[in-house]
């Protein structure tokens, strides 16, 4: 520790003393008890402190007084003497000098000890004077301190030159040597915090002085280094309490190492020479350390030393004192430091005598009389104590005792004022108990040098005496006993005598000086004094290993926080980084969704702009004339998929062309069969074109993409992504990487235009793929399938609202499963019998086959052999957007020759229990031995090395239709095949996959259902077979005479009976227990091994260019169906166990039942215009629904008793024999009123069928025809009205329901006379028109449906198809999409003008009946497939289910039954006494029920499978 430092924190410890010794009342003991200190330890620590201080401004005196001798003894000396006095001087210089002197304790050098200390030595003696034992102590402690001093003052005067000698003899003597010596003393005091005391209130108390000043460099006190870290300035305010109170957390006996009082160790047998000897080389070491302590009063106010004076019995802690110290500072800045130093020393001791001099000790205050101060000095007034004697520095005592209550009179003048002075008393106590102490008038200073040695000795002691004095009558009983002569006599009692008789110094000193009492001060006090020395020595090492391990543990417990920062720095910057990562990425992501959003918006934009133009340049538009219309309309399969999977809904073509740049592959550009098999070719369409930027734009997808985009505005992000991940999108011949993202509502994909494969891919083929820039709400999601994709379980097919579905590949099955539970949970849809929940998407192929009812229901015959194959390639992952994965299905015909087909010959059925490619046998020979001879060790054994199913296949047959084509010619370099190799004759396929080794395909599901593919309708060039037939139609067997023909034969051998009974086989050989395994072997049923499932794991092929040649093999391959079972595929039901469940399809029932079940008459004979049969069993109340022309409806109650015994909703308590009971309000004509619409309809309107529509559920019927432009709501059970719907411009003329889903929810058409239709919503939730009851008074049509030039009088809406077909007054018939796009006119025959009545079966018949009898058949591609034209005015159409048979009523009241593709009459029912005009029939298809112009209904028994072809063949 700098001396410098030493000297501040000495001062600092003092000022704490001053406050313990003086200005509290505290009682010690008890802290000492509590801290467990030895009794009495803080008054021995005050002491040692107090001596420590004492002798260091002893030393500092001397080393004055040296200096002013060395000063005139210069001349004199000799030159080596001068040489070391000068060294002496400069060293003490150097370390006085930077003390300034306004900062010392020291007032007067000459004295031998300062007024401040020896009125602490008097506090510390009695302060504790009631404990008898510890003050006796201190006192003797005292007694010897002074003494020893005393006597070697005396010594010092009586032989000055001693000491200049030893000056000289000891030069360079290294006083931190001496110090340091072993035989240092060390001084130590406890730190006790006091409760009145509290740091904070200290805080104010205590300043933090700025020591701008350099104290000594060296000083006798030598600290350990280890106080420095344990130090803690206190800061207060302007009090010269320069101590550090130290500060624990505890407050428990944290000891400090305070300061190092130095001297050689103190023997009892050591002689007063040596005493004295010890005590001045103590002096003059420790001397220096004090130096500054109270020089500068104008600069510190020390408050402390004078606050002893105040009673305990007053009251007054010293808190409130502090307190009153601090809240005062007018006073403070008043009489607080002097700005104005003395001019003159003498004056300046003169003002120091006359300050009245004051103890406490206990309740007895010594007050020391004030002389009048002369002219010039400086008074002070104190209030209850006066602190001069406690050697305050004159001026600095500021009134810090107003809390006391008394005022003084008057307060300390800038200049040197005089004022008078009052002295006061605490509690009026006296000092009558103890002898007034004389102030002795200074001497001046010029003759301080020639005065006598008794002068000398008299001004030196005068102050210290007297407290001897004191010391020696109050402890007179204790210290005569103690201190005996050598004799034992009682020294003190001739000592007190001599005392009391005389108040002279040098008397006392002789009394000290003489041998009995050295002796006896030696041998008695010295012991004390010694005990008190050692305990601090013993202290200050117990507590320097304290310190040192306290110091250890605090920089290990500093090193493990250190470390710990260190950690968490590294943690935290880490964080921050990993934080700024995702916050990039998620800006990354931001952005990428905004310039996505934007994408979308544009081409969502230019599809509506195109679709606007469509709308006014269609001939039929606004805009539109004969002449505008195109020479020739492309048109392209839609996306679109009906209720069993099928596509069969053509629209407008923008970038239709008839490819006459396409040139025809040459044979050579052929391969053997091998190499076609080994080629790498793949079919993610390779590029030849770039890019257009032009023809991106109008990319996006068909026009019923529009649908969403009109059904629901496009928002901004409904909310935060809950998920983003990379993705690719499957589409036909398109793998489109890109980004997926799921927030709460909406999924959206943004396909990587940077990315180089995408930059390859023709513009051409991705005009045909949706979803590039893709956005699908939550709300439109009905199924989600896992899927595989390349052999692997990572992508998911999605199926949407608008009927079309997106498929998605991802990295891995983690993000799948991420994926199906950040979308809602729909399931695989509501069509299997299965649960809607996720678990349900991501179950396997086999968990969804054994956990669905479908098989079930397919043994039952609820469902077709068409639609259970179509349900199993569905869940074994086939897809149409991906043509490696497409559906397959089976040959089942294999006469291709006849004119006439006979379905009921089993020899023109092929055998569904061999695959393809072992029909012929002599082929099956061939496999069978490749199989058995099988060499190559690459590669496990196979049968075939093409496969029933490929992308190259699918694209051959279907490449008549776009956009097959374009992918057709994408895959193959911008070539059609080989004519020789291309699809021209559905014989010579057939043929082929007989002959040819390398061909074992089988068909597709649309060979089934879409005639299209068979009509090269868009005319391309496919060039000249060898044979020389131009390839232009698919050539079709000779019993087919029209592709629909084709088509519908083929449906009717797959649905055959035949079929029926080995279908099973097949689906053994394709997705069951013949799929792999010995199986497959025995049933010569095995392909390459890269067409199964888990035959290659593709990410453990690290090589990029390896593993993409795998893709391109497993591409080319084709790939096998995931296997549904491995066991036998159970056989279906015959038809005829299955007789008597009325689902059938085919019921071969009894015949005698008659044809008329019932006649129903109501009271009213107005005509029953409109007839509703919803007979379903479900239903609350399954009805008949009749409306008559006079608007008076009833629901008649439906009864189940059509169906036999066994049959379900049969019982035999069954009350009714008759199906229909009629309404009881209307039979008792008691609550006609309900049943009344009385609203005015407009009077021009002829009342008909297509006037009312009723719901699904029999509760509400609509109505039009009213004058206000509406259409109405009512409900059937009140009839009272319960919505009114506007949105026409003129009357509204008819309307038309679509079937309804689960739920109720079905599409409502209105058409208007102002030749506008309008689709409306119906809700079942909410039973209104709209998705939200809050506005139902102002619904929104989905769909503004024009191009009429007409009234509309007829309409017919299929939401299977998603079609609106309707008819105006003059004609034409329109095709509309439920979107509102156009898609084109029914143009029929000549004298086909003015319709009348529409019919859409969902099988896609659409049956229109014209004026005059006239009916034609059109399919739902505008193709007319048959007219007729018949007598009878007819007023009722209908078709059957299966869209296979039509019924027809009119004004000649005879219900006729026809073949609908042909017109071909089946039945005539016997005609009744009035005209028809309404019809429906039942939910199971076996009742037929009129509404008659007679006001009646009847019932007709109708069984549509006795004129099926395999009924009339039986029976």
């Amino acid at each position: 520790m700098s001396a410098e430092t030493a000297v501040t924190f000495l001062s600092r410890l003092m000022a704490m003393v001053d406050v313990l010794v003086f200005a509290s009342s505290l009682n010690f003991s008890e802290i000492e008890a509590e801290k467990n200190m030895s009794s009495g330890g803080l008054m021995r620590q005050c002491l040692r402190l107090v001596c420590c201080v004492a002798v260091r401004n002893c030393l500092e005196c001397r080393q004055r007084q040296r200096d002013r001798g060395n000063k005139s003894s210069h001349g004199s000396s000799k030159p080596q003497e001068a040489t070391q006095s000068m060294t002496a001087i400069a060293a003490s210089k150097n370390s006085l000098e930077n003390v300034p002197g306004n900062l010392s304790p020291i007032k007067d050098p000459d004295r031998l000890l300062q007024d401040v200390d020896i009125n602490r030595l008097r506090a510390v003696v009695f302060r504790d004077v009631d404990d008898s034992k510890q003050a006796q102590f201190l006192a003797l402690a005292v007694v010897y301190f002074i003494s020893v001093l005393m006597v070697s003052k005396y010594r010092d005067i009586l032989e000055p030159q001693r000491e200049t000698a030893r000056i000289g003899s000891q030069p360079s003597r290294n006083i931190r040597q001496e110090i340091n010596s072993p035989t240092s003393t060390v001084v130590v005091i406890p730190s006790i915090p006091h409760p009145t005391l509290n740091h904070g209130f200290l805080a104010k108390l205590i300043p933090e002085q700025s020591f701008a000043h350099s104290f000594y460099k060296e000083t006798p006190a030598a600290f350990p280094d280890t106080i420095k870290e344990k130090e803690t300035p206190t800061p207060g305010e302007d009090i010269q309490l320069e101590s550090s109170i130290p500060h624990t957390d505890s407050g428990i006996g944290e000891e400090h190492v305070v300061s190092i009082l130095n001297g050689a160790e103190l023997e009892p047998s050591a002689g007063p020479d040596a005493m004295s000897e010890l005590l001045s080389t103590l002096s003059s070491e420790v001397k220096k350390s004090q130096e500054s302590l109270t020089e500068n009063p104008s600069e510190i106010l020390k408050p402390a030393p004078s606050i002893s004076s105040i009673s305990q019995t007053k009251g007054i802690n010293v808190k409130e004192i502090l307190k009153s110290l601090v809240a005062a500072p007018v006073e403070i800045a008043e009489c607080g430091p002097d700005p104005i130093p003395y001019p003159d020393p003498a004056l300046k001791r003169e003002a120091q005598a006359i300050l009245p001099m004051q103890f406490h000790s206990f309740d007895r205050s010594v007050v020391v009389p004030v002389k009048k101060p002369p002219p010039g000095s400086l008074a002070v007034t104190t209030v209850g104590a006066t602190a001069a004697g406690s050697g305050l520095p004159t001026g600095s005592t500021s009134n810090i005792f107003a809390a006391t209550g008394a005022t003084p009179k008057s307060a300390v003048d800038s200049g040197s004022s005089s004022s008078s002075s009052s002295s006061s008393f605490v509690n009026g106590a006296t000092s009558k108990n103890l002898p007034a102490v004389q102030t002795v008038a200074p001497m001046p200073e010029d003759s301080a040098e020639n005065m006598s040695i008794t002068a000398k000795l008299e001004r030196a002691l005068e102050k210290v005496a007297p407290l001897l004095r004191e010391i020696f009558v109050d402890f007179a009983p204790f210290l005569s006993r103690t201190l005996l002569g050598s004799h034992g006599q009682e020294l003190l009692i001739e000592g007190l005598v001599c005392m009391k008789s005389s108040t002279s110094v040098v008397e006392l000193v002789m009394l000290l000086c003489s041998q009995e009492w050295q002796n006896s001060i030696q041998k008695n006090a010295g012991l004390a004094f010694i005990e008190l020395i050692n305990e601090g020595r013993l202290l200050c090492h117990a507590m320097k290993d304290h310190i040192v391990r306290v110091a250890n543990e605090a920089e290990f417990i500093l090193n493990r926080q250190r470390a710990e920062d260190v950690h968490k720095h590294a943690e935290f910057e880490s964080q921050c980084a990993q934080y700024a990562a995702d916050r990039r990425e998620e800006e990354k992501m931001c952005d990428h969704l905004i310039s996505a959003a934007k994408h979308r918006d544009h081409v969502t934009a230019n599809q509506l702009k195109q679709k606007i133009l469509n709308i006014l340049t269609n001939k039929h538009g606004a805009w539109g004339a004969v002449s505008h219309s195109q020479l020739h309309d492309f048109w392209r399969l839609d996306y679109w998929e009906d209720d069993l999977r099928r596509r069969r809904r053509f629209v407008r073509n923008a970038f239709g062309s008839t490819h006459a740049e396409a040139l025809l592959k040459a044979a050579i550009e052929y391969g053997t069969e091998e190499d076609v098999v080994k080629s790498k070719k793949t079919f993610r369409s390779q590029a030849i074109v770039n890019q257009n930027a032009e023809t991106e734009l109008m990319l996006e997808g068909d026009d019923d993409a529009v649908s969403l985009l009109q059904e629901k505005e496009i928002d901004n992000l409904a909310g935060p992504v809950v998920l983003s991940t990379p993705a690719q999108l499957i589409a036909p011949v398109v793998v489109a990487k890109g980004t997926l993202s799921i927030t709460t509502t909406e999924i959206y994909f943004e396909v990587d235009e940077d990315d180089p494969a995408f930059k390859k891919i023709d513009s051409k083929v991705l005009a045909y793929t949706e979803g590039l820039h893709g956005k699908w709400m939550f709300s439109e999601i009905r199924a989600v399938f896992s899927r595989r994709y390349l052999l692997q379980n990572t992508a998911l097919e999605v199926f949407m609202a608008n009927r079309t579905s997106v498929m998605f590949n991802f990295p891995d099955q983690a993000t799948v499963k991420k994926v199906v539970y950040s979308l809602p949970r729909v399931g695989v849809g509501t069509s299997y019998g299965l649960p809607q929940a996720r678990r349900i998407s991501l179950a396997t192929p086999r968990q969804l086959y054994k956990s669905s009812n479908m098989t079930q229901r397919w043994q039952r015959r609820e469902i077709s052999n068409f639609e259970y194959l179509m349900f199993l390639n569905t869940i074994a992952g086939r897809t149409y957007n991906d043509l490696n994965q497409y559906p397959v299905f089976p040959w089942v015909l294999t006469n291709y020759e006849s004119e006439e087909l006979d379905l009921t010959l089993p020899g023109n059925f092929r055998d569904l229990s061999k695959p393809i490619g072992a029909l012929n046998p002599k082929r099956a020979v061939f496999y069978a031995e490749r199989y058995e001879t099988w060499e190559d060790d690459q590669s496990p054994p196979y049968h075939y090395n093409t496969h029933y199913s490929t992308a190259t296949s699918t694209l051959s047959w279907l490449v008549r239709i776009e956009p097959f084509t374009t992918f057709f010619l994408n895959a193959n370099d911008g070539k059609f095949d080989h004519p020789n190799r291309t699809f021209s004759s559905v014989a010579r396929s057939w043929r082929t996959s007989q002959r040819d080794t390398s061909d074992v395909k089988e068909l597709i599901p649309e060979f089934y259902y879409l005639p299209e593919m068979f009509v090269n309708s868009n005319g391309y060039s496919l060039g000249v077979r060898e044979d020389e037939v131009v390839i232009n139609n698919v050539d079709l067997p000779p019993w087919a005479k029209k592709p629909e023909d084709f088509v519908r034969i083929n449906r009717m051998a797959l649905e055959s009976e035949f079929v029926s009974c080995q279908l099973h086989q097949w689906i053994d050989l394709i997705f069951g227990y013949k799929q792999r395994g010995p199986e497959a072997v025995r049933a010569l049923n095995v392909f390459h091994y890269l067409t199964y499932e888990g035959s290659m794991n593709l990410d453990s092929i690290t090589d990029p260019v390896l593993r993409e040649a795998m893709e391109a093999q497993i591409q080319n391959f084709g790939q096998t169906p995931s296997q549904l079972l491995i066991e036998p595929h159970p056989p279906r039901s015959s038809a005829m166990h299955l007789c008597f469940l009325p689902q059938s399809p085919l019921m071969f029932k009894d015949q005698m039942q008659q044809d008329v079940i019932m006649v129903l008459k109501f009271p009213s004979n107005s005509p029953v215009t409109h007839v509703a049969a919803n007979t379903l069993p479900h239903l609350t109340i399954p009805a008949v629904v009749t409306v008559t022309c006079s608007r008076l409806f009833a629901v008649n109650r439906w009864h189940n008793t059509v169906g036999l015994r066994g049959a379900p909703g049969y019982s035999l308590d069954q009350a009714h024999h008759l199906p229909i009971e009629m309404d009881p309000l209307i039979a008792n004509n008691s609550g006609v009123n309900k049943r009344q619409i009385t609203d005015l309809v407009d009077q021009s309107i002829q009342i008909n069928a297509h006037c009312f529509v009723v719901t699904a559920d029999n509760r509400y019927i609509l109505i039009c025809g009213f004058w206000d432009k509406s259409f109405r709501v009512y409900s059937t059970e009140t009839g009272k009205l319960t919505q009114i719907v506007f949105g026409h411009w003129d009357v509204v003329t008819c309307l038309a329901r679509s079937e309804s889903y689960i739920g109720g929810d079905c599409y409502i058409v209105s058409g208007s006379r102002d030749a506008t239709l309008l689709l409306w919503y119906w809700s079942g939730r909410h039973h209104i028109i709209g998705d939200n009851p809050n506005s139902s008074d102002y619904p929104a049509p989905r769909a503004v449906l024009t191009g009429h030039d007409h009234e509309v009088v007829c309409v017919s809406v299929c939401a299977e198809l998603g079609l609106v077909i309707s008819g105006a007054k003059e004609g034409p018939c329109l095709v509309h999409t439920i979107t509102g796009d156009l898609l084109r006119a029914l143009e029929g025959p000549e004298n086909c003008l003015f319709p009348r009545l529409i019919s859409v079966s969902s099988e896609g018949h659409c049956i229109i009946y014209y004026e005059r009898g006239r009916f034609s058949n059109f399919s739902i591609n505008g193709k007319l497939l048959a007219q007729m034209e018949i007598n009878d005015s007819t007023r009722a159409i209908l078709l059957s289910s299966d869209g296979q048979n039509l019924v027809t009523g009119g004004d000649n009241g005879v219900v006729e039954v026809w073949q609908a593709c042909d017109f071909k009459q089946l039945y005539i029912y016997p005609g009744c006494d009035a005209g028809i005009r309404a019809m429906d029939l039942s939910h199971d298809q076996r009742t037929l029920i009129t509404g008659m112009a007679s006001g009646s209904i009847v019932a007709f028994n109708i069984d549509f499978n006795r004129w099926h072809y395999e009924h009339q063949n039986r029976y």
